[in-house]
């Protein structure tokens, strides 16, 4: 494990400094539509190709899911989940709120969940049952948070219907809470580890966008729905995490907006 995680560290900074080669360049990238502000770039397939090679050669047995291309079965008990590019459209609008991400999972479970913010030269890491760091920084989501004190991140995407997200934004609001939302699910799940955000509530996100970020939220002392990975990484589901005093009243909040 200890290999696994340093490596996923290693692969996730150089994944990293690839993708900033490429935001760098932007007046020159290719962008194609996946669907309604939906968007894949050249950076996005470029990356993976990157990483998934990383991959393979340091752990030849472990399967591989990616957001771009065909899942690569585990011959180990160990696969990993990778999104090359999370926040693809703060991406190709340089906007400097994107990730590179990746997750290892054994046994349902994630066991090594690494976020990299290449533009801030912020690297993520949580490891089931030791702990999560921000650079060297050991993580402590805060404890004695409330709905007034702090914000809450929330997304959506075209797989969902919409009314439930301004559902989730007016029971927020009238709460005396306030929404934020950055276009990077995993990102923000990262912040919720940290303390920036106190909570995080999506309605439907990938393996790849949310597995790190819920492991980061947990390790670090915060609160989250309990999942199978492999579920996940099978249909996706919803994300719900937050610190100890406001997670109930989130979930009670995705419980009365996901189910009217």
């Amino acid at each position: 494990m200890d290999n696994r995680s340093d490596a996923a560290v290693d692969i996730a900074r150089s994944g990293g400094a690839l993708a900033l080669d490429y935001f760098r360049r932007l007046g020159s990238l290719v962008i194609e539509d996946k669907g309604p502000q939906d968007f894949v770039s050249e950076a996005d397939k470029a990356v993976e190709v990157h990483v998934r090679k990383m991959i393979e050669e340091a752990f030849p047995a472990d399967g591989i899911v990616g957001e771009e291309d065909a899942p690569k079965p585990s011959r180990s008990g160990y696969t990993w989940v990778i999104d090359p590019i999370d926040g693809t459209t703060n991406f190709i609008s340089a906007i400097p709120a994107w990730t590179v991400v990746i997750a290892v999972v054994k046994d349902d479970q994630t066991q090594i969940g690494v976020t990299c913010d290449p533009i801030h030269e912020e690297m993520y890491l949580a490891i089931r049952d030791a702990g999560a760091w921000l650079n060297d920084e050991r993580l402590v989501c805060p404890e004695n948070t409330a709905m007034t004190r702090g914000s809450i991140g929330t997304g959506f995407s075209n797989r969902i219907n919409k009314s439930a997200s301004v559902r989730v934004i007016e029971s927020v609001l009238t709460e005396g809470g306030i929404f934020h939302r950055n276009a990077s699910g995993a990102l923000s799940l990262a912040y919720v580890a940290a303390g920036r955000l106190i909570g995080y509530v999506e309605e439907h996100m990938n393996a790849w966008d949310c597995l790190a970020g819920q492991l980061l939220v947990q390790e670090a002392g915060g609160c989250i729905e309990e999942q199978s990975a492999n579920d996940m990484m099978t249909n996706g589901g919803r994300v719900v995490v937050g610190s100890r005093g406001v997670f109930k009243d989130l979930v009670r909040i995705a419980d009365a907006a996901y189910q009217s």
